[in-house]
Order: structure tokens, then C-alpha cells, then sequence
């Protein structure tokens, strides 16, 4: 195995704090974001709306939800990425994020973090509702303070209960449109938390070396990939049953459980591959995590869009 880079790895012509544009500034600052971060948890945002409204959602709330939820993840990633900086600058995942080569200063990080979740919480309290606000709000919190400041650094168990802030998302696209809770967005916020440890540690399995060195004790970077795998499996199953849930629960068609069934199968396909190959080996270049890692994003995707579309589905199933 290769050794895990202890500092940035800066190219030659990184734009320095005395060389940078106000287009590097700007695009630090985005950095500091993680915008694909956010595109995920907007694909388990915008179709909850459609499941919601049973229709299609009107535009202009869409588009409040859609901002006022970027710039809270946005908030909440910036802020990560200011508690993190220190672990950031011994994994090579992490070493190129702006804090870490100096194109932001950390007091600038944090007071973009914290501007952002103020104004998104405000946003979306006044365009949305004050539910969805507080919700958004409750993510944000949960992410910064319970995952990244207590979790991360003290149990293996961080990504189980810390990804739960990653489902908030779930459930406030279905309270802008309604404005109260049901039982279908807590299904869907169960479904996204089953389906984190699954995806997260097989990015962590091709990354342990990383965790292993900023000493954070991912499962994967403390446990052997046959006892990793064997977790993986366990909650693909139940993730594939949550999923089944909100057929009942949320009066479904036939279209979304016909999905769920399909997409889950094709999971735990993989699921047990990576649970084969994992067992007897921990030459990444035979378990090839990544594969699972990208087919849960496809999956992830996939199931919320059959969620959405079930209502404009199913009449042409009758």
C-alpha cells in the first residue's frame, strides 16, 4: 500500500493569497461548500415535493426549497471543512480543500459558514415555512456539532448516527410542500440513513489509509474488510426492506415498489460481490470498493425519481 500524503499537494501554479483573482476567491469559497455534496442531497429534496404535492410542485417553491437548502448544506459544509481543517492536511481525499492549501483564512471559512446558515435559515422560514427552517436548521446543527465536532474523531459508529443529518433532506422537501410531517418522509429519511453506512464506508474502504493517518477511526480503517463488508450487507437488507415501507405507508402505484424491488436487488448484487471479494483479501484492487460506493449513488437517485414519478405513473398501470 502507498503512503498516505501528510501534506497539501499543491500544483505549481495554485493561485496563493497573494496571487489569487477574485474568481480563485470565489471559487475557494464554493470549495468550501462541497457543491457535489449538496447536488446528492438535492436528488433526496426536489422529488420528496412531487411525492408530496402528487403533482408537479409549484415552480417558485421548488426554487425557495432548492436555494434555501443549498446554502444550509453549503453552511454546514463550510463550517465542516473549518473543524476539519487540521485531519484535511494528512488525507489525500482532503488535501486540496481551500482552508488546507490557504486560499481561505479560517476566521474568513468561518463567518461565510455561519452567514450562509443564517440566511438560509431566515430564507426558507420566510419563503418556505418556519417547519422547514427548523428542520434545515436541526441538519445543519446535528452535522457540525454532533458528527463533526463529537462523533467523528470517537467511534466507529461516527457515519451511522452522524449521516443522519444527511437525511433531513427527505423530510423537508415533503414539509415545504405540506407544511406538517407524515409517516412517508420519516420512511424515506430511514431509507437514506440505512443507505449511508453502506455508501460511505466503501469510499472509506478506498480511503482507510487516509482515516488510518488523520486518526479517525472509520470503520474501515479499524476493522478488517471481511467484518466491513459483512456491516455493509447487513444494512444494504435493511435499507431494501425500509424502501418497500413506503408503498403502504404513502398509498404508492405499483410503479415505485416494481423500482424499489429492482434497484434493491441490484444493491445487495453488489453488496454481496463486495462481501466476496472483501473476505479473504485486503488488496483494495480486488475488493474495488468504489464499485458499490457509485452504484449507491446511482441507486439513491434512482429510487427517490420512482418515488416522484409513481403519481404520473401509475394511471397509464390501471
Amino acid at each position: 500500500m502507498s503512503a498516505v500524503a501528510q501534506t497539501p499537494d499543491l500544483r505549481p501554479d495554485a493561485p496563493t493569497p497573494d496571487t489569487a483573482s477574485f474568481a480563485d476567491v470565489v471559487r475557494a469559497y464554493v470549495a468550501l461548500t462541497k457543491p457535489r455534496i449538496i447536488e446528492l442531497l438535492l436528488l433526496t429534496t426536489v422529488p420528496v415535493m412531487f411525492l408530496a404535492a402528487r403533482a408537479v410542485p409549484d415552480a417558485w417553491l421548488v426554487v425557495a426549497t432548492i436555494v434555501g437548502g443549498t446554502l444550509s448544506a453549503g453552511s454546514a459544509n463550510a463550517l465542516n471543512c473549518v473543524v476539519d481543517a487540521d485531519i484535511d492536511t494528512k488525507m489525500r481525499r482532503t488535501s486540496r480543500r481551500p482552508l488546507v492549501r490557504h486560499q481561505v483564512s479560517t476566521r474568513g471559512a468561518l463567518w461565510f459558514g455561519l452567514a450562509l446558515g443564517v440566511i438560509s435559515t431566515v430564507w426558507l422560514w420566510v419563503l418556505v415555512n418556519p417547519l422547514s427552517s427548523m428542520l434545515s436548521l436541526a441538519a445543519n446543527v446535528f452535522y457540525v456539532v454532533v458528527y463533526t465536532m463529537l462523533l467523528k474523531r470517537r467511534t466507529t459508529q461516527n457515519i451511522v448516527w452522524g449521516g443522519a443529518a444527511g437525511c433531513f433532506p427527505a423530510m423537508i422537501g415533503w414539509t415545504a410542500v405540506t407544511n406538517e410531517l407524515a409517516w412517508a418522509p420519516v420512511v424515506l429519511f430511514l431509507v437514506v440513513f440505512f443507505w449511508t453506512p453502506p455508501h460511505f464506508w466503501s469510499l472509506a474502504m478506498r480511503y482507510r489509509e487516509d482515516y488510518a493517518a488523520a486518526d479517525v477511526p472509520m470503520l474501515p480503517s479499524v476493522a478488517t474488510s471481511d467484518e466491513v463488508s459483512r456491516q455493509i450487507v447487513g444494512y444494504s437488507w435493511v435499507m431494501v426492506a425500509t424502501s418497500l415501507v413506503l408503498w403502504p405507508v404513502a398509498s404508492t402505484g405499483w410503479f415505485y415498489p416494481a423500482a424499489a424491488i429492482t434497484l434493491g436487488i441490484v444493491f445487495l448484487v453488489e453488496a454481496y460481490d463486495l462481501r466476496s471479494r472483501a473476505r479473504d483479501t485486503e488488496e483494495l484492487s480486488v475488493i474495488k470498493p468504489m464499485r458499490l460506493f457509485h452504484l449507491s449513488n446511482a441507486y439513491l437517485a434512482l429510487l427517490f425519481v420512482a418515488a416522484a414519478a409513481d403519481p404520473f405513473v401509475e394511471p397509464f398501470l390501471r
